[in-house]
């Protein structure tokens, strides 16, 4: 297994990021794990390439914290700010990986428990999944983009486009998740 070097280098078998939850969250987004570098980075969506915060910063769905922040864009570094704006941040499998590919059957069956005790205990209305492959690892392999009908953990379930940079996204990443905005205000 190869690790990374330079400023990014640390030990593989420590890397992960810590969830970022609290009881009571409007919104709990979910990946399938995290990378090698944003572990190293100690942020969700660290890598410059991921889609995840332009497209959250130009939605209408981080208007309340992009305000409350005193910023137009939101960056990795402002994860753990977002708590108290109601969103949360976890994964699937927690162990970080140089691409989700990496990530087994076997740690997605493991992880999946692990997932719905978190979101029982943290209880979000709404548990958004980044990435189909997420989203089906916990829901099965018939999930599809957009809002389920059947809940997770008491929470209703949204699947957005994966924010991965290698990952191709058909449809603008940014108009999914103000998709999502409607339904937080919906109730």
């Amino acid at each position: 297994m190869s690790l990374a070097t330079g400023p990014a280098a640390f030990s593989a078998a420590d890397a992960t990021l810590p969830d970022l939850l609290a009881p009571g969250l409007a919104l709990v987004f979910v990946g399938i794990n995290p990378s090698r570098y944003a572990a190293a980075q100690g942020h969700y969506f660290a890598r410059r390439s991921n889609r995840f915060w332009p497209a959250f910063s130009r939605s209408r769905l981080s208007l309340a914290a992009r305000h409350g922040l005193g910023t137009e864009v939101l960056l990795p570094e402002h994860d753990g700010a977002l708590l108290r704006f109601g969103f949360g941040f976890t994964d699937v499998v927690k162990r970080a990986s140089d691409s989700a590919t990496e990530v087994t059957k076997e740690e997605f069956t493991e992880g999946v428990p692990r997932l719905v005790a978190k979101l029982e205990a943290a209880r979000p209305r709404i548990v958004c999944f980044n990435g189909l492959t997420a989203a089906r690892a916990v829901l099965g392999r018939s999930a599809g983009l957009g809002l389920h009908e059947a809940p997770l953990a008491g929470a209703r379930v949204f699947a957005a486009p994966s924010p991965s940079g290698r990952n191709p996204v058909s449809n603008e990443l940014t108009d999914w998740y103000d998709r999502l905005a409607v339904i937080l205000e919906e109730g």
